[in-house]
């Protein structure tokens, strides 16, 4: 980041980014049941991932000065008796079943929407972020021991062997119509906190076989010079790191590999940085301080001829490097999320983002979601196509990250977290904070 810019710090940008982002979650959230709205697109659903995203950052808001105690104990407090008394069976209509929640469900009746599936991975941010909560609101008071109640209930409802179906690795979901879905968490990607907390269940853990058989599908890759564990879309490297601090510690492939999986994140943001700066296809605006290409808002569908190339473009996909998709779209909210790993190219971009490309104008929750330089479209923005949504699932990570980034606070507070913990324990991670609460203990 431009230190040399007087109107305001980088620290003051930080806040004022992280403060807007957080906004989501008080401006479009539910007054009846806590439901956070996936997308703010006109009778979009509600996204349970975001839902546990809002329950993580509530507490950071607290901490920040954005929303007091009393506030973020009644917002967390309604939406954890929603889940707990919502309807749960193998009906079509319900909000979930055997412990999972349905992806999206209405943001009135809190019902299952769109014949959509019971997510695994989307229950587990859910579900993290009733755990956050669980260690944040620790007073002696019946409301603050009430959340800590169904948070725990809640965890301990999902049925983790239920969704393996008789397989070693865990089903991306289940619907009633249709029965388990055929795909399986299978190849390193943000499933790692699925697996973690699968693990440490103590009513359905998940064997511990289950996380031998997903690590055994890894990808381990070279990309612009850095060896680390493959997976496309920036998002994948970040997720389960807003919950976990993974600076130190290590499974057993990790230790084999002589690094931990916060270091592979880093170099993992360091090859989106590579393949910005070699720009293989040739799009435009893709520069050292212009990257993140991730699961991302797109302006297609459509095939374009773009000066004398012809190039497809895509709406919501998961795009990736080095080995794509990629059609030119970046998003900004993603290269924030990497601020942890990577700070020295990350600040300089998030300047890049802010000044010369004013992807925070006119934008009630920081940065637009994403942009596309290449396709031809000027009507919003000189630099392309702007994506015109915002998404809780982009407005979290960025919260908390630059959380994570700043005070390690949500890390520390999940440190505490007897469940996260003990899943670590039986994945196998050994070394750094986990040794040091052994030795404790001792």
């Amino acid at each position: 980041m431009n230190l040399n810019r007087i109107d305001v710090s980088v620290e003051d940008e930080l806040q004022e980014l992280q403060r807007e982002s957080f906004s989501y979650f008080i401006h479009e959230a539910s007054l009846e049941n806590g439901l956070i709205l996936d997308k703010t697109e006109k009778g979009w659903p509600a996204s349970i991932a975001a839902t546990g995203l809002a329950l993580a950052a509530y507490p950071i808001g607290v901490k920040r000065g954005f929303m007091t105690r009393e506030r973020a104990l009644e917002r967390t407090l309604k939406t954890l008796r929603f889940f707990w008394n919502s309807p749960q069976g193998p009906e079509p209509d319900a909000t979930g079943y055997r412990g999972f929640f349905y992806h999206f469900l209405d943001m009135k009746t809190g019902r299952r929407a769109w014949n959509c599936e019971l997510s695994t991975v989307d229950t587990t941010f859910l579900l993290a972020g009733a755990l956050t909560a669980r260690v944040y609101f620790d007073r002696d008071t019946a409301e603050e021991k009430e959340i800590r109640t169904l948070a725990e209930e809640l965890y301990k409802r999902a049925d983790w062997r239920w969704m393996q179906n008789g397989g070693d690795t865990v089903t991306h979901g289940w619907t009633p119509e249709n029965g388990f879905i055929k795909y399986r968490w299978e190849g390193y990607d943000e499933a790692l906190l699925l697996y973690l907390l699968g693990l440490g269940s103590p009513t359905f853990p998940l064997p511990k076989s289950s996380y031998a058989a997903w690590c055994s599908t890894y990808e381990w890759k070279n990309c612009h010079g850095f060896d680390y564990l493959y997976a496309g879309p920036l998002f994948t490297h970040q997720l389960s790191h807003i919950w976990v601090d993974f600076r130190g510690i290590q499974d057993a492939y990790m230790r084999d590999k002589g690094i931990d999986y916060f270091e592979n994140s880093r170099r993992a943001t360091f090859v989106q940085q590579q393949y910005a700066i070699h720009n293989p296809l040739g799009f435009a605006g893709y520069a050292h301080c212009c990257w993140g290409i991730t699961a991302s808002d797109g302006p297609g569908p459509a095939t374009l001829k773009v000066d004398g190339i012809s190039r497809q473009f895509y709406d919501y996909i998961g795009r990736g490097v080095p080995y794509g998709p990629d059609d030119g779209t970046i998003a900004p909210w993603a290269v924030v999320a990497s601020l942890p790993f990577a700070p020295e190219i990350v600040l300089e971009a998030i300047d890049h983002f802010i000044h010369e490309v004013q992807l925070k104008a006119k934008s009630p929750y920081g940065f637009k979601t994403s942009y596309n330089p290449t396709f031809p479209d000027k009507s919003h923005n000189p630099f392309g196509w702007v994506s015109a949504w915002h998404w809780g699932l982009n407005q979290g990570p960025i919260t908390l990250m630059i959380e994570n980034y700043r005070t390690g606070l949500l890390w520390e507070w999940m440190r505490q977290c007897p469940y996260l913990v003990a899943g670590l324990r039986r994945a196998g991670f050994t070394g750094g904070w986990l040794d040091e609460q052994d030795e404790a203990v001792a």
